[in-house]
């Protein structure tokens, strides 16, 4: 399977970038310069959210980088503490107002919160879209169970699910139920913190192949149909990691990095976030 630059999500028009770049490790500081290297190195999918605090600095790097918004597909998403109907709609106005944009192409809820229930914010999210202020809606860090609730509940359909995926966490449970449901998985945490660059099958495999761990990591979260949103602050490395789309992973290749996983695989789990853990 090849992967494409773009992914259509399945459930209804649109697409988005397949390779996009995430800003939630640079919390509060990330620099304009860095949003605007990606956008440089080709990156036309961008990842943010008011929890991170980075929402002016991609505005800002949009606006001075000479992209037109049109071909920005740009993500931000609505805090766990902010799912009441009357505060969701004030953060999504304030995260349009720092990002400096009428509209985000994805709005995402970023975490479920067990003290606010589904059936108040998954309305206030389909409202946003109708409003016009999101093109597409989604949730992320929903396991399977909410993830069939909010699609119950939610007057529009969603589009895209985002959770942690890399070569070390089996998301294969959840990856079957957002297909069952026609929805885009987008990984964050796609290089696993750092933690996968030192793994030796992975190394073999670059080596053979004159890639980093990085490009191969990304190379088959894409070949999986999977968008993937990598993080960097060194514009070498963001460049490095947007070179994914001239080689293909064989089947042999796939299949060894797949058998990666482990039980002590994710790297983003707060403590009880997530009612009934993660299947």
């Amino acid at each position: 399977m090849s992967a494409s630059t773009n992914l259509v999500f399945p459930g209804e028009a649109g697409s988005m970038p397949a390779l996009g770049f995430g800003t939630s490790p640079m919390t509060g500081g990330l620099s304009a310069d860095t949003v605007a290297a990606a956008l440089k190195a080709g990156y036309r999918h961008i990842d943010t959210a008011r929890k991170y605090g980075t929402e002016r600095a991609v505005g800002e790097a949009i606006r001075v980088s000479g992209v037109p918004r049109n071909d920005i597909f740009l993500t931000t998403k609505v805090s766990h503490e902010n799912l009441r109907a009357g505060d969701f709609a004030k953060s999504v106005d304030e995260s349009l107002a720092a990002l400096g944009v009428d509209y985000v192409d994805l709005l995402l809820i970023h975490w479920p919160n067990p003290e606010i229930a589904l059936s108040e914010t998954m309305p206030a999210l389909a409202k946003a879209k109708r409003r016009g202020l999101a093109r597409h809606i989604g949730v992320a860090n929903f396991n399977v169970a909410l993830l069939e609730q909010a699609i119950k509940l939610c007057p529009e359909p969603l589009a895209a699910l985002q959770a942690e995926y890399h070569p070390y966490l089996d998301q294969s449970k959840l990856l079957a139920a957002v297909r069952e449901h026609k929805l885009v998985f987008i990984a964050y945490c796609p290089l696993g913190r750092g933690r996968l660059f030192g793994d030796p099958v992975l190394a073999e495999i670059a080596g053979q192949r004159g890639r980093s761990v990085a490009q191969i990591a990304l190379r088959w979260l894409l070949q999986q149909n999977i968008a993937a949103i990598p993080f960097s602050s060194k514009p070498q490395r963001i460049a490095d990691n947007f070179n994914v789309f001239d080689f293909i992973l064989t089947d042999v290749e796939m299949k060894r990095i797949a058998a990666l996983k482990r039980s002590d695989g994710r790297v983003a789990n707060p403590a009880g976030r997530v009612p009934g853990g993660w299947d």
